[in-house]
């Protein structure tokens, strides 16, 4: 895995490069640098909590998409056992963008779906960038209907810009597949929870979304559109992207203050990257916990909770 840092990550990254360096410098040696070294720890400590607690929009944008950040991929490898994928939507071809099949959660059989950007450049360009195309979505959409039929709990993973806005996606009709999903969802008799890990973009990711309960991870985002794009749409500009961000509002306190996420998965000091373990014991016991809350709730009870959630969604803001 590659160290990329953030400018933002960078005074972090000095000191660690310098308790690192003592370290070095002090492996069997007889001089004793271990108060050096621990107050250069402190310090570090300290220094994460400050830049951390006042990140701006664009930074967490930034870190949403950061490239060390744990993927699907890693989710489903270290989350779930006995983890089986199946591939195409049995109309057109699969799609390596969506990732789905039936794995184990603490001892219960799960539904899982996900998407995968990628990694290094090959990946990226397999899973193309995280952006699926209308015959992922009928995979997804085909896994779930199978987990509904064999009342499966569904856990989906949310990690995309967008949906692919290519012209064969669009041919093959990439708008009517997201919305059948969005529509069968609130059919599905089983539980559903969807953990945005990321970055979740406009359709792309609503079309596995429609969810009992939708978690977001600390420095996770999800929004009507990626600022990019925003700033393209209102000022012919990708480049104000940033201040694009500082309007869209799309953190996780501000989506669970609108009632959009109903949870928060606090991520280690520093973000998701700087410790897998941590994030991935937290995904774990979070999913399972709520996957049993839901478990207790009459199908009739979980498709009208989930119909009243997204129909009360926005009545606040009504004038």
């Amino acid at each position: 895995m590659s160290t990329f840092t953030l400018d933002f990550e960078k005074p972090v990254k000095m000191l660690e490069n310098q308790i690192q360096e003592l370290k070095l410098a002090s492996s069997g040696k007889e001089f004793d640098v271990s108060n050096e070294i621990k107050s250069l720890e402190r310090k570090t400590s300290q220094l994460i909590k400050e830049i951390y607690s006042k990140l701006s929009p664009w930074e967490q944008v930034q870190l949403s998409r950061h490239p060390n950040r744990p993927h699907t991929k890693d989710y489903v490898q270290r989350v779930f056992d006995n983890f089986y994928e199946l591939h195409g939507d049995r109309k057109f071809a699969d799609d390596p963008a969506l990732i789905a099949g039936f794995g184990m959660l603490e001892g219960q059989r799960v539904a899982i779906v996900g998407i995968e950007k990628g990694r290094k450049t090959k990946e990226k360009l397999h899973h193309n960038f995280g952006m699926p195309r209308p015959e992922g979505y009928r995979k997804a959409l085909r896994i779930m209907q199978m987990a509904s039929r064999f009342s499966i709990p569904i856990i989906t993973f949310i990690d995309t810009p967008g949906a692919y806005p290519g012209i064969g996606a669009e041919e093959r009709g990439q708008a009517s597949a997201i919305a059948e999903n969005i529509e069968t969802m609130f059919e599905l008799e089983v539980p559903i929870v969807s953990v945005v890990i990321g970055e979740g973009g406009s359709g792309g990711a609503l079309g596995i979304a429609i969810a009992d309960k939708l978690l977001m991870l600390e420095y996770s985002i999800y929004s009507v559109i990626s600022p990019e794009s925003c700033a393209s749409i209102l000022w012919a500009d990708p480049k104000m992207a940033e201040t694009a961000a500082n309007s869209l509002q799309l953190g996780a306190l501000k989506a669970v203050d609108l009632k959009i996420a109903d949870e928060i998965i606090g991520e280690p000091s520093g973000g998701a990257h700087r410790d897998y373990e941590e994030i991935i014991a937290s995904v774990k016991s979070t999913l399972s916990k709520v996957i049993n809350e839901l478990k207790n709730r009459s199908k009739e009870e979980l498709m009208s909770s989930r119909y009243d959630k997204y129909r009360a969604l926005g009545k606040d803001s009504l004038v």
